[in-house]
């Protein structure tokens, strides 16, 4: 090979490799079917919600029901229960009139928990440090929203929203003994060897 071009390639993995290689570092991503783009939008759609007039037909359309998201859940009453009243300090008395009827009623209603997600997992730093398993930077951007629906007689009786509008997570995972701090269990010293002979 050409000493010149040797060279040349000499320079450039010298300089990637003290760049850290930061490119090499894997990019994930994890959306859920949602047609929402960002949070508000999702909080859009849920406030056009009426309790006592929206059917779930409507929420079909509005993309809430369980089967159209990964993370859909339908409960029953007892499912229900420990979600508002998760200690003895709260009693039904504490409960909106149409929690406590919905459970009053029992099974003959439904609850809907939808889960719509939308982030971006993005390592950093050192390429090399972290395939060798010595340091793991993970950035997570993004957002999260929940939604859960009372439901009977086909129709929404109460709703409840939360979530998380703006995901920034840094995540940082040390592990100075790198791809040995596996093996620490399974080092076994000449004197334990002796002992069990």
């Amino acid at each position: 090979m050409n000493p010149a071009l040797l060279r040349a390639v000499f320079v450039a993995m010298a300089a990637a490799m003290s760049s850290g290689c930061a490119f090499l570092l894997p990019t994930s991503q994890d959306t859920s079917k949602t047609k929402y783009q960002s949070f508000q939008e999702a909080m859009t759609a849920f406030d056009e919600i009426v309790p006592g007039t929206t059917s779930t037909n409507h929420l079909v359309t509005l993309g809430f029901h369980p089967s159209a998201n990964p993370n859909g859940r339908i409960l029953t009453y007892l499912d229900v229960i420990p979600r508002f009243m998760p200690n003895r300090s709260i009693s039904r008395a504490d409960l909106d009139p149409a929690v406590r009827e919905f459970i009053e009623e029992g099974e003959d209603g439904e609850a809907w928990m939808v889960v719509l997600n939308r982030a971006k997992a993005k390592r950093r730093g050192n390429a090399l440090l972290d395939i060798a398993g010595f340091a793991k930077k993970t950035r997570e951007t993004g957002w999260r929203f929940t939604a859960l629906f009372l439901i009977r007689d086909g129709r929404v009786v109460y709703k409840l929203a939360s979530g998380v509008p703006h995901v920034d997570i840094d995540e940082v995972r040390l592990r100075p003994l790198g791809p040995f701090q596996e093996l620490d269990g399974l080092i076994i010293s000449t004197d334990d060897r002796d002992r069990r002979r």
